[in-house]
């Protein structure tokens, strides 16, 4: 099986994300995450993380730094393209954020977005 490496426009993750998603990896057992959307929420798409142990036929490898790849669906790639990830603290707080540049709306509780 070979998987493409591919490095579509604007996916990115701040080093916090990295390190928060490096943690996850590791603590899951897993070797890698898997970047992805499913049809939910009010508005659309919602993201989705699986901690895999290897990506599947279809699976894109996108590199979020020297330490950090991540695999997307190749039908899934043009959802999340433009879509940057963040790990941000408030308070006793902290979360996985994504900011896609390509979402026209996001629902009031922030966990679902439709793009265009």
């Amino acid at each position: 099986m070979t998987v493409e490496t591919f490095q579509p426009e604007q996916i990115s993750a701040t080093a916090a994300a990295r390190i928060h998603i490096l943690q996850q990896i590791e603590k899951s057992a897993a070797r890698y995450l898997r970047l992805g959307v499913k049809e939910s929420g009010c508005n659309g798409y919602m993201y989705t993380l699986d901690y895999i142990d290897a990506p599947v036929e279809d699976d894109i490898a996108i590199a979020l730094g020297d330490d950090l790849t991540v695999y997307v669906a190749r039908d899934e790639l043009p959802l999340v393209s433009g879509t940057q990830l963040d790990y941000v603290k408030e308070g006793l707080n902290a979360t996985l954020q994504f900011k896609n540049a390509n979402a026209q709306s996001y629902c009031g509780c922030g966990e679902s977005f439709s793009v265009g």
